[in-house]
């Protein structure tokens, strides 16, 4: 598992979620305002991909990429983006795009500054 990887589990155990923010997922809308920097997932958008009303966005961070799943929104390759961190799942399936992805993060979403 690679470092970044492992950082990131450490992240969603050990840390507290923001509780006042409210989130961009399957079960809520647009993050709003300030989210502790601990709780961010940044990177630069190498991939993307929309479908079934979600954006798989996949971002590097210090030569380690990974995988996230956010409501649709508009992103492009290149452009450096800030998301909410979430659950990790593995070998997740998209029945949508027919692929499976190692690891992937259920993101509350980009972060609206």
């Amino acid at each position: 598992m690679s470092k970044f990887i492992k950082l990131l589990f450490l992240g969603i155990f050990l840390l507290p979620a923001a509780g006042h923010a409210q989130a961009d997922s399957p079960e809520g809308t647009a993050l709003q305002g300030a989210e502790s920097a601990s709780n961010l997932i940044m990177g630069t958008v190498v991939e993307t991909m929309n479908a079934g009303g979600f954006t798989y966005v996949c971002l590097e961070n210090n030569g380690q990429t990974i995988w996230a799943l956010i409501r649709e929104t508009p992103v492009a390759v290149g452009e450096e983006i800030e998301i909410a961190n979430g659950s990790v799942r593995s070998n997740f399936t998209s029945d949508t795009l027919g692929r499976t992805f190692e690891t992937i993060i259920f993101s509350r979403g980009m972060i609206r500054r």
